[in-house]
């Protein structure tokens, strides 16, 4: 079983149960799923570049990731619909677990320059969203094989229902927020 989830259920619960009197422990707020999405854009010129992007996330979550098309057709981006631009994975459970743990103590840590991640990515519904300029802060990627550096978004869907309760629960967890 991941650290994260035996944090969460020892010390997470009982402090979040504390400060907003929760009566119930099915009321404290937990994470949900992880999605992380990563754009492709230059996709539409060479695949071979969306087969790179799928590989590096498949590396860094475990999951084989989900390939995303246009929705609509943009002229000045020359895409049309139905063209692979994207990959994205969605994760739940023990890789959920992992992939946070990873991301908050080994992989965010090597970002060159890093005071933190900001306060003010909530969404209003408890969600929360950080995007990360390259994928080479993952110790998995190995730098000589890498085509392009790549970003990505990551998305933790909780199950809070203000971002003062998400706000609260992923700092207990162990996410670095910016000191404000």
């Amino acid at each position: 079983m991941p650290r994260l989830k035996d944090l969460y259920e020892e010390q997470v619960v009982p402090a979040m149960m504390e400060k907003f009197k929760y009566k119930s422990v099915m009321q404290v707020p937990k994470i949900e799923k992880v999605i992380i999405n990563m754009g492709v854009g230059d996709a539409k010129e060479n695949p071979k570049f969306l087969e790179s992007a799928v590989n590096d996330l498949t590396i860094i979550t475990g999951q084989k990731p989900m390939i995303t098309t246009a929705k609509k057709s943009v002229a000045a981006f020359k895409v049309r619909q139905g063209m692979k631009i994207g990959a994205k994975v969605t994760l739940r459970g023990d890789r959920m677990y992992e992939f946070t743990d990873k991301l908050f103590n080994v992989a965010l840590p090597r970002v060159r320059d890093f005071r933190g991640v900001s306060v003010k990515s909530f969404d209003g519904r408890g969600n929360y969203s950080l995007g990360i300029k390259e994928q080479l802060i993952f110790p998995e990627i190995d730098y000589d094989k890498v085509e392009k550096v790549r970003g990505m978004d990551i998305v933790f869907v909780t199950t809070a229902q203000t971002d003062e309760e998400a706000f609260e629960l992923l700092h207990l967890l162990g996410m670095p927020f910016a000191q404000v």
